[in-house]
């Protein structure tokens, strides 16, 4: 059988080789409509760009590949830091992309990390479909990290959220805030089950919910407080942002407008990054563990790759509330 080359998965798409490449490769600068047509091409050739030599064929690979959301977001560097040690520890190294939180940019940072011949892949809270997960499923074990799956060929590592987003919010009960509002992470992976356990939890309390849309970034968090703030309502006293990231963002725009965090607004964080923990941003936070969750995801993987299990594993780690400086009493 002929080996379908980048030439003709350029013609099917009526696109240039360079363009092709360019897809294969990540790159942020294609359409979404041209990556789209470059995609469903190769799917339908079954095309699959080799770039290491076969002695890094599956049987023999040392490679794990790793797909990032977001490098801007210290918590999966962390995260990095755990595959990386327990990947080094079992004779393995690691080959990073990223699909920049784009479900069409994630297929393609898929496709090159698979294109490597890699023992394993760590995904870290993808955004891609689950068929494009069980497809790569198909050629080498797959582990979730902050993302749940029902598939039996992928195994999985989260943290509780829902029993996370609880803490944050008794902790806040605790300090007599009764208005508390959440600014979740929209479609992130993680988002539905932080949103699950704020809304139980404020029900539990007798309290009204009150969830700003947001996104797990900085920029994100900025703009949920101009929205707030914007909406002529009650000004909440306490926020439960969706992620550390997304917080400190909000305390940006809470300071910005003349208001003091925490003796006006109290701010809870999630993940506990290195950036929660510096000293002029002392954000109370929920702790979920990184690098324990990076060495659980490799030795998931180097089960399925020595055959050692076939059935899925899912992790559940319990997370911890770190209280730092930015909530406060409302009684203090």
């Amino acid at each position: 059988m002929v080996r379908p080359t980048m030439e003709d998965v350029a013609a099917r798409a009526g696109v240039s080789r360079a363009l092709v490449s360019l897809v294969m490769r990540g790159s942020p600068k294609v359409s979404d409509q041209r990556r789209a047509a470059v995609l469903e091409a190769a799917a339908e050739l079954g095309y699959q760009p080799h770039v290491l030599a076969s002695s890094l064929a599956s049987r023999t690979s040392t490679v794990l590949g790793v797909m990032v959301s977001d490098l801007r977001n210290a918590f999966f560097a962390e995260v990095v830091e755990g595959l990386d040690a327990a990947a080094s520890a079992a004779g393995f190294h690691l080959v990073l992309n990223t699909g920049g939180r784009r479900p069409s940019r994630e297929r393609s940072a898929l496709l090159s990390l698979l294109s490597f011949r890699p023992a394993g892949v760590v995904l870290l809270s993808p955004v891609l479909p689950a068929a494009a997960i069980e497809e790569a499923a198909r050629q080498c074990p797959v582990v979730l990290v902050s993302r749940t799956s029902r598939l039996p060929t992928v195994d999985t590592v989260n943290d509780d959220a829902e029993a996370g987003a609880t803490l944050a919010i008794d902790h806040l009960v605790g300090l007599g805030h009764r208005r508390i509002a959440h600014f979740d992470g929209d479609g992130a992976a993680t988002s539905a089950a932080r949103r699950r356990g704020y809304r139980a939890a404020m029900a539990r309390h007798g309290l009204e919910p009150l969830v700003i849309r947001s996104e797990h970034t900085d920029t994100a968090g900025e703009k949920a407080v101009r929205e707030l703030l914007a909406a002529g309502v009650p000004l909440p006293t306490a926020v439960f942002a969706g992620n550390d990231f997304n917080a400190v963002g909000a305390i940006s725009a809470f300071e910005e407008a003349g208001l003091r965090v925490p003796e006006d607004v109290s701010v809870v964080g999630y993940d506990n990054t290195s950036l929660a923990a510096l000293k002029h941003v002392s954000l109370t936070t929920v702790d979920q563990p990184r690098t324990e969750m990076g060495r659980l995801a490799v030795e998931a993987l180097l089960e399925r790759v020595r055959g050692v299990r076939a059935e899925p594993v899912r992790h559940l780690l319990h997370p911890s509330l770190v209280v730092r400086a930015t909530t406060v009493s409302l009684r203090s």
